[in-house]
C-alpha cells in the first residue's frame, strides 16, 4: 500500500530530497511508524513530497510528477498556510476564487487520474502572537477548504480547531512555537489523527474485501 504525504514545510520537515523513502522528522514520519506497527500484515510504502515554501501554485507545477506519477492508494493533502504567508506583507493576497481554482485543480486531477482516497488537513494558525494579520485572509482560504473537502476527500482532519483545543491544557506554543510549524508535540498530536484517518480506510477496505 501505497501512502503519499503531500504539502508544504510542515510536511517536509526536513526530509531528504535525494532519498524517496526520507519521510523527514514531522508527523508522516510518526504516522508511518504507527502503522507498521498497528498492521504488520501490510506491505507499506511511505512517500512524503513536502516542499517547503510552497504554495498551491508551487504544487501545481510539480503535480504530475509528485503526485499522478506515484499513483498513491492514499494521499495527504496539507497545504495554504503559505498562500497567505508569502502575500501578508505586501498586501497582495490571493483572491478567493484563484486559490479556490488551485487547490480544486489538484484535487481533481487526483481524482480523475488516480483511485487514492484523499485525506485532506485543514491549514492552521496557533495563536501565539505576531501573525494577528494572517487570520482574516487564512480564515477565508480555510472556508474554501472545508467545502472543498465535502466534494473530494474521504476524511477530513480539522487542525485549526484541534489544536485550539489542545491549546486549552497546553500553551499554544508548546504545539508550535511560530504558531505554524509544529513541534516534536505538535506533529506527533497531528500524527494521531492522520494515523486513525489512514486506519478508518484501511479497516473499511478489509470489510468490503470480506463481504
Amino acid at each position: 500500500m501505497r501512502i503519499l504525504f503531500q504539502g508544504d514545510s510542515i510536511t517536509d520537515c526536513g526530509r531528504n530530497r535525494e532519498r524517496i523513502d526520507s519521510l523527514g522528522a514531522g508527523y508522516p514520519k510518526f504516522v508511518a511508524e504507527l502503522l507498521t506497527e498497528t498492521y504488520n500484515d501490510i506491505d507499506f510504502e511511505f512517500i512524503n513530497k513536502g516542499c517547503g515554501g510552497h504554495q498551491t501554485k508551487d504544487l501545481m507545477a510539480r503535480w504530475q510528477e509528485d503526485t499522478i506519477d506515484i499513483d498513491p492508494d492514499i494521499m495527504t493533502l496539507l497545504v495554504g498556510i503559505n498562500d497567505t504567508w508569502h502575500h501578508c506583507d505586501a498586501g497582495d493576497f490571493i483572491p478567493a476564487e484563484v486559490f479556490e481554482a488551485n487547490y480544486r485543480s489538484l484535487l481533481d486531477d487526483v481524482k480523475s487520474k488516480t483511485n487514492a482516497k484523499i485525506i485532506m488537513l485543514e491549514t492552521f494558525l496557533l495563536d501565539v502572537g505576531g501573525k494577528e494579520s494572517f487570520f482574516p485572509d487564512m480564515d477565508s482560504k480555510m472556508k474554501i477548504i472545508r467545502r472543498l473537502a465535502r466534494e473530494y476527500a474521504v476524511e477530513y482532519i480539522p487542525l485549526d480547531g484541534l489544536f485550539a483545543s489542545a491549546s486549552v491544557t497546553e500553551e499554544p506554543s508548546f504545539w508550535s512555537e511560530d504558531g505554524v510549524h509544529p513541534t516534536e508535540e505538535g506533529h506527533k498530536l497531528i500524527a494521531d489523527y492522520v494515523y486513525n484517518a489512514i486506519c478508518d480506510i484501511i479497516d473499511e477496505q478489509a470489510m468490503d474485501e470480506n463481504e
